[in-house]
């Protein structure tokens, strides 16, 4: 007899409600700054504002993939809450070494001060909560 499939749990269980509850927040919060900032005063700060712009579309992606079930969100997912991780660190290096670049904050400038933090510790938090449940159970 063979063994039946295991598929991961989903992540929108438990722990994942929270997180995934985060993710939305960011979005839209994200999304909301990113299109004031572009709407008003692109010109002041074309890359910050743009980067802000990136990040809100991250949080919404990340935010579907998370909450979505099936292999397509999972990867999803995977794939947004890592372009987020490399992101918040090339941004946060990068704003820390040439701020003169950035003369206005992103969401991600200075690893996510402006948001305590969060922003440097959702994606690894998003990553051990995938890895987790992606295990079979």
């Amino acid at each position: 007899m063979s063994e039946p499939a295991r598929h991961p749990r989903a992540t929108a269980t438990g722990p994942g409600r929270v997180l995934i509850a985060v993710y939305g927040i960011f979005a839209l919060s994200a999304t909301a700054r990113a299109g004031v900032q572009i709407a008003g005063d692109f010109g002041d700060a074309p890359i910050a504002y743009t980067l802000s712009g990136l990040a809100g579309v991250v949080y919404i992606l990340a935010t579907v993939g998370l909450a979505g079930t099936g292999p397509g969100f999972r990867r999803l997912a995977w794939a947004s809450v890592t372009f987020e991780l490399v992101g918040v660190l090339v941004v946060g290096t990068f704003t820390l070494l040439v701020p003169g670049d950035f003369p206005d904050a992103t969401v991600w400038s200075d690893y996510g001060i402006g948001y305590g933090f969060i922003p440097l510790v959702l994606p690894f938090v998003g990553l051990w909560w995938l890895r987790r449940t992606g295990r079979a159970g």
